[in-house]
């Protein structure tokens, strides 16, 4: 597979880290100038930012949980030249899985659905890395 191919779902996932950090960020920042959130009722936490805000700011931090091991693979397929249409083809599930878990996270934030997406963003990127493990010890061996 090319490089694009192999590092797009990764953009895609990047782009999703950077809009939810952006949409926070200008949130938090509206509250503030509003006067609805004071300084001092935030400094030591986050719990006292309102709901919707929240609701976002869980959602991004989720970014840098399940998906730190998808840039791992991602980068170690590349190295040892593993990744294949299979590899890319899960790849985008995955992220798609992580862009309907933010959604659901963003709007009615329903746990069930929402444990949903993120299980079987799970159990793709589990499979990832079985079959690249696959790969490289039957490589190892002359298989």
């Amino acid at each position: 597979m090319s490089i694009t191919a192999v590092l797009l779902p990764v953009f895609v996932q990047v782009g999703l880290t950077f809009v939810l950090l952006f949409w926070m960020g200008r949130s938090r920042i509206g509250l503030l100038k509003a006067g609805e959130v004071k300084v001092r009722d935030i400094a030591l936490g986050e719990r006292n930012w309102p709901d919707r805000v929240l609701k976002v700011t869980n959602a991004y931090h989720n970014q840098f949980e399940l998906p730190v091991l998808f840039y791992a693979i991602v980068t170690l397929a590349l190295i040892t030249k593993k990744a294949d249409l299979i590899f890319v083809v899960m790849s985008w599930m995955f992220v798609v899985t992580r862009l309907v878990h933010a959604g659901i996270h963003v709007t009615g934030n329903k746990v069930s659905q929402r444990f949903m997406a993120f299980l079987l963003g799970v159990l793709i990127l589990m499979l990832m890395w079985i079959i690249f493990a696959l790969r490289i010890f039957a490589s190892e061996l002359g298989v």
